[in-house]
């Protein structure tokens, strides 16, 4: 009597073992079936051309010929070529242009808009409204503003007595007035951003500092900037990114000049695979700035990773 029990015992927790372990594939099938058509973008659409990329690198390819392959000459070569160390330079000048001033601003922004103000709404929208433009006619716009002789900042700095420089022929200035180009463009963006993880920070931790008699700038930096690196990391990590792939603006506005002195990555190798047709050496620039992209990446993962809250109960 009790082996039989026993038995029918062991067949029950066989049989419930059995049906979670259905249950857990049919579960793990269905996320997978939903997975699918991301999945199958992500490959096809980034790991695809990346792995397509990092082996035409390998060839000399005109693209009309066969491409013959070269190992990696195309890597010596740049390697030696100080055009693409001026590019490499150029493109984290910008970065370092653009990223610390668009967050700085588009804090103090977010911050600004935190509040309770008649016509929040309205200015959030005025703000993002230069993100949602084409880069290409933003350049366009920019350039008659910046024009030497008939720009807009030069008549009003002429009005002061003061001489405009020559913006986008001057080297000292065609970088700047490209960083600030997209500075204006994607602030609204990251300000909106950065709205969003203010508003979800606990009021009641402001009120039981406030209670404690500390300062708005002692609860800025105790409870708003730390409760608030979840939202900079990712306006961080997406706006660095983007920045080292600047190239509309400058393809636009000054076609890498003046002598080269907004002559980026991404426009050097639009240069090598586009216009001199060297689709190889163009490849290992585009591998280049791949690696230096996660670089800088992973860099920004190892800060953030034990310095980032994201509970905030």
């Amino acid at each position: 009597m009790i082996d039989n029990i026993t038995y029918d015992g062991s067949v029950r927790g066989h049989r419930r073992a059995e049906h979670r372990l259905r249950a857990r594939v049919r579960t793990v099938a269905e996320a997978y079936a939903l997975l699918a058509p991301s999945l199958a973008g992500f490959l096809l659409f980034l790991v695809a051309p990346i792995f397509g990329v990092a082996a035409l690198s390998l060839f000399d390819w005109n693209l009309m010929g066969a491409p013959s392959f070269v190992g990696l000459d195309n890597y010596r070569e740049l390697a030696a070529d100080p055009e693409v160390w001026r590019a490499v330079l150029n493109t984290i000048y910008y970065v370092v242009l653009n990223i610390p001033a668009q967050t700085v601003l588009a804090l103090l922004l977010a911050l600004a808009l935190n509040r309770r103000m008649r016509g929040g709404k309205a200015l959030r929208v005025v703000f993002v409204l230069p993100w949602m433009a084409m880069p290409v006619a933003l350049g366009i716009i920019w350039s008659w503003v910046f024009d030497p002789r008939y720009g807009v900042v030069n008549q009003v700095l002429g009005t002061v007595g003061i001489d405009g420089p020559n913006w986008l022929t001057d080297p000292a200035w065609a970088m700047p007035v490209i960083a600030s180009v997209n500075v204006w463009q994607y602030t609204g963006y990251t300000m909106l951003i950065l709205l969003a993880g203010l508003q979800a920070i606990p009021h009641t931790l402001y009120e039981a500092a406030a209670i404690d008699g500390t300062t708005p700038v002692q609860r800025f930096f105790t409870i708003t900037l730390p409760l608030l690196r979840p939202s900079l990391f990712f306006v961080l990590v997406t706006n660095t990114i983007g920045s080292f792939q600047i190239f509309d603006t400058v393809f636009v506005m000054t076609q890498g000049g003046p002598g080269g002195a907004t002559d980026v990555l991404n426009f050097h190798i639009y240069q090598q695979g586009f216009q001199l047709f060297r689709s190889g050496y163009a490849s290992a620039l585009a591998m280049v700035l791949f690696a230096l992209i996660l670089l800088v990446t992973a860099a920004q993962f190892l800060y953030f990773r034990k310095r980032t809250v994201y509970d905030f109960s």
